[in-house]
């Protein structure tokens, strides 16, 4: 062997040896360590995608997509175990739109596109004291799903509360089915001049020229009815989800996965992420949790609960 090919060989062997080194991975097991893991749940809950975190976690992208799955189950059932008995007093929902594979008057000509594809919807609860976000449900804008999510809300509160929504009519059959009279409901309705010839074709929506408030059930207060903490709390989902960013390629592939995400992102913004202005995490604030969590708590729940490796069986073709 020449004195190229063994220098050649020699740079191979050092490359290799420093990108080992950068992933830890769990003895006994071929799974990533707490550390890294959390490293990369970090990273999506702060706006980046699936393949730069592969990048910057050299990892590849099969990992981070497994990870998504596997974290977001586990953080939907976190969510749906301890965000319950809330003592919320004013709750506000609302709806914020993305797509999953294609936008939904492109469904038609797309190429294999999966079930769910389309306009996505994921509806969103939030308190307006403590800023718990008590429910979300990613579905379509339909009665149905409305419905659903409202059932949902109501069951994970145990006061009566002032709720506040849109003028989407989906939400009056739903909260009179959920709630019935036990309620102090009102709508604000916004109401929006005509687009401009410069704002044709852009995302950005006509100029709001006004809103006006209508107590739907109860007696709700109306100097408290408003969507702003709600929207505000939309706002941070869209810049801390890579997946609802405008005018990329970032957008989710598969209806599973935006929902993972969702619930990830729920479960950081609930017990990870310290709000600015309360000074303590959401579940703090009422009542859910005592200390502030991170990623690594999170997964060491995670882990806990996964099901041990065992044998593998005999092989079958």
């Amino acid at each position: 062997m020449g004195y190229a090919s063994t220098n050649l060989l020699a740079n191979a062997c050092n490359s290799f040896l420093k990108l080992s080194t950068k992933v830890h991975i769990m003895p006994g097991m071929n799974k990533l360590d707490i550390a890294s893991r959390a490293k990369i749940l970090s990273m999506l809950c702060e706006g980046a995608s699936m393949r730069s975190v592969s990048r910057l976690a050299d990892v590849s992208f099969n990992t981070v997509a497994k990870l998504l799955v596997d974290a977001g189950r586990f953080c939907a059932g976190y969510h749906d175990a301890k965000v319950k008995g809330v003592k919320a007093k004013r709750v506000q929902v609302d709806e914020i739109w993305s797509f999953t594979y294609a936008k939904q008057k492109n469904v038609k000509f797309a190429k294999r596109a999966p079930d769910g594809a389309g306009d996505t919807w994921t509806w969103s609860a939030i308190e307006a004291q403590t800023k718990l976000i008590i429910s979300h449900f990613v579905g379509s804008r339909d009665g149905d799903c409305a419905a659903w999510f409202i059932q949902d809300v109501a069951d994970r509160v145990v006061t009566r509360i002032q709720l506040t929504s849109d003028g989407h009519k989906a939400y009056l059959d739903a909260v009179e089915g959920a709630f019935g009279a036990d309620i102090d409901y009102a709508m604000l309705v916004k109401l929006f001049g005509a687009s401009p010839e410069t704002a044709k074709g852009r995302y950005s929506p006509a100029e709001c020229t006004g809103t006006f408030k209508t107590a739907i059930t109860g007696r709700p207060d109306m100097d408290h009815v408003s969507t702003s903490y709600s929207e505000r709390a939309n706002l941070t989902m869209r810049m801390h989800n890579r997946r609802f960013t405008r005018l990329t390629n970032a957008f989710s592939k598969k209806f599973e996965n935006h929902a993972h995400m969702v619930a990830i992102y729920a479960v950081w913004y609930n017990w990870i992420r310290i709000h600015k202005t309360l000074r303590v995490t959401p579940a703090m604030a009422a009542g859910l949790s005592q200390v502030v969590m991170d990623w690594s708590d999170i997964i060491a729940l995670m882990d806990a609960e996964a099901p041990k490796p065992g044998p593998r069986g005999p092989y079958k073709k």
